[in-house]
């Protein structure tokens, strides 16, 4: 192509500032012509071109990154496009998510661990432990659904024991108890012997956790109550110990 443009004619031209043509210039996206005898730069329509493919697909929200490489701008564009239909896809989840929310109660459990959570107060349990167990299901599920699983059901089928049933609602009671209290150690006792009968010398659910979750939940508990720290060392150091 013939005729050259002054780098004000090109900026117009392609519909950017001046500012934009020398930022590209600096990131080696638009190639920079020689200079004439006065030391200006002139530009030729190959420029005006380019820019305007450099334009257009920064606007179209592709990395400047990914610009230096364009080879065919049809194939950049298809990327573009595809990936924009994906960002569009997640902002409409997210947008009937937020709606969701905003109409009422969110179910943030299976419906099966929400009816085991309803059920627990006519077992005995006060609004404190069915408060914890909530939020425990709620951040189990988010960050290990299968592992979550495995626990509620583990849990479910205990409760359906008296004898098991007996161990959680003293538990529960001992919470607000002061650490020393025989009861803590009596508990102790009773609920290393109730899981070596339950689970005999292989591993204990959640050994083979993926991540530190369910460690952090289980530190979680124990801040919440001295009685509930000092019960959960004599556990782990009576099975450690295998007395």
């Amino acid at each position: 192509m013939g005729g050259v443009i002054t780098i004000g004619k090109l900026a117009r031209y392609a519909g950017v500032s001046i500012k934009a043509v020398r930022v590209y210039h600096a990131k080696g996206l638009l190639p920079e012509p020689e200079r004439d005898a006065s030391g200006y730069r002139r530009y030729t329509a190959e420029h005006a071109v380019e820019l305007i493919k450099i334009r257009t697909l920064a606007e179209a929200g592709v990395p400047l990154s990914r610009i230096k490489d364009l080879g065919d701008v049809r194939d950049v564009l298809a990327d573009v496009d595809r990936e924009l239909s994906a960002r569009i896809r997640r902002l409409r989840e997210t947008q009937k998510r937020l709606r969701r929310l905003a109409d009422g109660p969110v179910d943030l459990l299976p419906a099966e661990v929400g009816r085991h959570l309803d059920t627990l107060p006519s077992l005995g349990f006060g609004p404190r432990w069915v408060a914890m167990e909530r939020d425990l299901w709620i951040l189990l599920f988010a960050t290990h659904p299968d592992l979550a699983d495995r626990f509620f059901r583990d849990q479910a089928d205990a409760l359906t024991d008296p004898a098991l049933r007996q161990l959680y609602l003293d538990a529960d009671r001992v919470h607000d108890l002061p650490p020393g209290d025989p009861a803590v150690d009596d508990l102790a006792v009773r609920i290393v012997d109730a899981t070596r009968r339950r689970y005999g010398s292989g591993p204990l659910p959640g050994a083979d956790a993926p991540s530190e979750i369910p460690a952090l939940m289980q530190d979680a508990l124990n801040a919440s109550s001295p009685a509930w720290r000092r019960l959960d060392r004599l556990i782990r150091a009576r099975l450690a110990a295998g007395t």
